[in-house]
């Protein structure tokens, strides 16, 4: 199998995290509804792979997202994935409890920093919202659970346009103060430019958010995910999201294309000397075996360039 040269670069991390969404973000919103056996398997191909963080479902009502409404079933099959964190998305008191119950011991709070997306995703207003995962993140951590904050429309809003700057910030140090471990800044539908992306960054630092506290999580929709989180590296971030195959997209944004494929990300981290501890011929089986079960291709390059070595 081909491999980048490995041509390291001055000042990145030596080593990044991949926050693996394909299970939960990738698979939300497919039209059908995958098996449970389905879903337990890729999940184990994907830790069999080297990730060592995957998100694995949302305790969210099925009426909402139907496509994970099987998070009872599916979260107990993954029970013998020692030393792999897996983290649950949990919208309210009521899926935390859900959560908690199964024994899990990561969740993720999903916010807004736009009050449009906030309405259509959660049909609240961002204060309300803020107002309803406080007791989430307060009772999490209680457990002792690690909590992270997901922020969607960081970068741009479909029906608001640009995003200000101090108006992602202050959401953003709202779900730090609440208690958030980690902040997860969301370019839901991919309309970030590099220079943004570290502007954000200087600005969370200068509210005393620290970047080690921060994720990334880009989509492609305009081919520069990759591009923002190589900025996002340059300044020091080690943690991102990224998708198998690059599934997935938001239900409630339709312009919102595909995340960064986990494959395109591992290509380049490789190729720029960074440690992630994935096996990139593992992963690429993983996302074509996926693909197959979806009946469709993957969209990553990278599976398409590999796979077509291999045929």
């Amino acid at each position: 199998m081909t491999l980048p040269m490995v041509v390291p670069a001055q000042d990145l991390p030596a080593r990044v995290r991949i926050h693996e969404v394909g299970a939960r973000d990738g698979l939300q919103n497919e039209k059908s509804v995958v098996p449970t056996e389905v879903k337990a398997e890729f999940v184990h191909r994907l830790a069999a792979a080297g990730l060592t963080t995957i998100e694995a479902t949302s305790f969210v009502h099925p009426k909402w997202v139907p496509q994970l409404a099987d998070a009872e079933a599916l979260f107990p099959l993954l029970g013998d994935l020692d030393g792999v964190a897996l983290p649950v998305l949990v919208p309210n008191e009521r899926g935390l409890d859900r959560a908690l119950a199964l024994g899990a011991r990561r969740i993720a709070v999903f916010a807004s920093a736009t009050e449009s997306f906030a309405k259509a995703n959660l049909n609240r207003t961002v204060d309300e919202s803020l107002a309803m995962f406080e007791p989430v993140v307060t009772r999490a951590k209680e457990r002792k659970a690690h909590v992270r904050g997901y922020l969607s429309m960081c970068f741009g809003d479909p029906w608001e346009g640009a995003v200000p700057v101090h108006q992602v910030v202050r959401v953003a140090k709202a779900l730090v103060d609440m208690g958030c471990d980690e902040l997860s800044l969301g370019d839901t539908i991919g309309v970030a430019t590099p220079a943004h992306v570290q502007t954000l960054l200087a600005e969370l630092n200068e509210e005393g958010v620290p970047t080690s506290s921060i994720g990334v999580h880009f989509h492609d929709t305009y081919g520069q995910a990759l591009s923002n989180t190589l900025a996002a590296l340059q300044h020091g971030v080690s943690t991102v999201d990224a998708s198998a195959g690059g599934l997935g997209g938001c239900p409630y944004a339709k312009s919102a294309t595909g995340n960064l494929a986990t494959e395109d990300l591992v290509w380049m981290l490789q190729g720029l000397g960074i440690d992630t501890g994935v096996d990139l011929g593992l992963l690429t089986a993983t996302s074509v075996w996926m693909a197959g079960r979806l009946g469709r291709p993957s969209p990553s390059r990278t599976v398409r360039a590999l796979s077509h070595q291999e045929s």
